[in-house]
């Protein structure tokens, strides 16, 4: 097959069904969706219109994952790009924040990463090329109220993914993390539109002294 093959996990809507469907334009490409539902799985089908296909996969379980990563491989044969998206939050204060709460974000947020990275490595420095991308978070960076749980989650994605790139570059794999503002999502369309205004302002304001300090 001369089309690439890119796994892309929380497909079904948000920022991940965003990157598939502009992805699924490409026509030197295969888009592999995942949701965590049946029913997710079939928005995946129909907006990739026969460019890919939707399967579920429990991003929770890590049995699942190793599972799920070798029958694509013996479906497919190979993966070129994994784009690690799916994530949850479990927004509370800390003094409210309950052990499953922590658990749960670090677990889906983070061990998953560990699990479906290193599931797909292998292969990739089998054939000398490949691409992992996550979906990383502004949250990691500047922090936020009630977020402990999430935001301790993508920081420790931070330094995961900048140690991988360093083991695979000479592999020709390259490792990569995009860590987004703020952007409206299922995620995101509870929070009240009061404090949406000073999260928006709050991460414009850290990406310019950002800029200005770095550059």
């Amino acid at each position: 097959m001369k089309k690439r093959i890119i796994v892309i996990t929380g497909a079904s809507r948000g920022i991940g069904r965003g990157i598939a469907e502009e992805l699924s334009h490409l026509n030197n490409v295969i888009i592999v969706g995942t949701s965590t539902s049946n029913s997710g799985c079939k928005i995946i089908n129909k907006y990739l219109n026969g460019n890919g296909i939707g399967i579920k996969l429990n991003i929770a379980n890590s049995c699942e994952i190793m599972k799920t990563i070798e029958l694509i491989y013996k479906k497919i044969g190979f993966i070129d790009v994994l784009i690690n998206n799916a994530g949850i939050t479990r927004d509370k204060l800390l003094i409210n924040m309950k052990s499953q709460d922590w658990n749960e974000v670090l677990n889906v947020n983070l061990n998953s990463i560990f699990y479906i990275s290193k599931s797909v490595v292998n292969n990739m420095i089998k054939r000398k090329k490949g691409k992992i991308i996550t979906i990383g978070s502004m949250i990691a960076h500047v922090g936020n109220r009630g977020q402990t749980n999430y935001s301790a989650s993508k920081l420790g994605l931070v330094g995961f993914h900048k140690s991988l790139a360093l083991e695979l570059a000479h592999r020709g794999i390259t490792v990569n993390m995009i860590a987004p503002g703020f952007i409206k999502t299922d995620m995101t369309k509870k929070i009240s539109q009061k404090k949406n205004k000073r999260i928006y302002f709050k991460n414009t304001n850290e990406k310019i002294w950002y800029n200005k300090r770095n550059f």
